[in-house]
């Protein structure tokens, strides 16, 4: 659990693991082994989740029973409120929930988390509605994916399991992105504000108060507002667009980390590791190796 809300919703944290790819997909039924599914609870998360309804069937969703039809197919955004009660207890029902982060796309992994909100792979995610229905005739295309997709998640030591993972979900994500309606909701203008400063200044040595103060606002209140509207904290986003850069940088330079720090406004190699690793789960050294 990353944190707790003011109203008490709880916040999760993607966990990150060294050397795998952060995705996840869990099979939803009635023989589900209850340590697989997600909380009964009110939460909100900090990762991006893909539903899709196999078979239609009933769950409580925010006190209410909820009738699921074949063939549709759900987005959950960072920060949305999912509100499942009786996920445990589906009737009938036959679903599959992908959850991951957009950098384990390389086409994603390589720009600013910023900007993922409004990327044309994850459109169906900036709908208003943010659910769609597959037609018939290509619902055995998305089983076969996600039966696939589940089998090289559970042997990652085959040759290719990494490019594999990387491949179905890129094509799960366009899928989904052409089901989206033409015209997506219109971006926040307060968090574009925030996002746009974030860009033009992370390389430097601002800080989340500066940034507030900045635009007009004292760190306090808008290190809550952005909480409430994106799930996760000003600071989050600048330490999240800094660390999207010193990955970068490792990826595609022989750079060495005191110039990396110094280039994402991380202060100096030491709190870059640490940030790092706090982050990734493993060090920027072994993670440059590795990529």
């Amino acid at each position: 659990m990353r944190t707790v809300r003011a109203d008490g919703t709880p916040v999760y944290r993607w966990d990150q693991r060294p050397g795998v790819p952060p995705v996840r997909v869990v099979p939803l039924d009635p023989d589900c082994e209850g340590e697989h599914l997600p909380p009964d609870n009110r939460h909100a998360h900090d990762f991006w989740v893909l539903a899709y309804v196999e078979r239609g069937g009933a769950v409580g969703l925010d006190g209410k029973q909820v009738e699921l039809r074949d063939g549709e197919v759900h987005a959950a955004a960072p920060g949305e409120v999912v509100a499942a009660e009786s996920v445990a207890d589906l009737t009938h029902a036959r679903a599959w929930s992908v959850a991951f982060t957009p950098d384990a796309i390389p086409s994603l992994a390589s720009i600013s988390p910023l900007t993922w909100s409004h990327h044309p792979l994850l459109a169906l995610f900036a709908t208003e509605a943010r659910h769609a229905v597959v037609p018939e005739a290509e619902r055995p295309r998305w089983q076969a994916w996600l039966t696939e997709l589940d089998d090289e998640l559970r042997h990652p030591e085959r040759l290719g399991s990494h490019d594999t993972v990387t491949a179905i979900l890129t094509r799960l994500l366009v899928a989904s992105a052409r089901l989206a309606p033409s015209a997506p909701i219109a971006p926040d203008p307060l968090v574009s504000r925030v996002f746009d400063e974030i860009e033009r200044t992370y390389a430097t040595k601002v800080s989340a108060g500066d940034l507030a103060r900045t635009l007009g606002y004292t760190p306090g209140h808008l290190t809550t507002v952005v909480r409430q509207r994106t799930g996760r904290t000003l600071l989050d986003w600048l330490t999240e667009r800094r660390l999207t850069e010193a990955r970068r940088l490792l990826r595609e330079t022989d750079l060495p980390l005191s110039v990396i720090s110094t280039r994402t406004g991380l202060t100096d190699p030491g709190y870059l590791v640490r940030r790092f690793k706090a982050r990734y789960g493993t060090t920027p050294d072994r993670w440059r190796r590795e990529a």
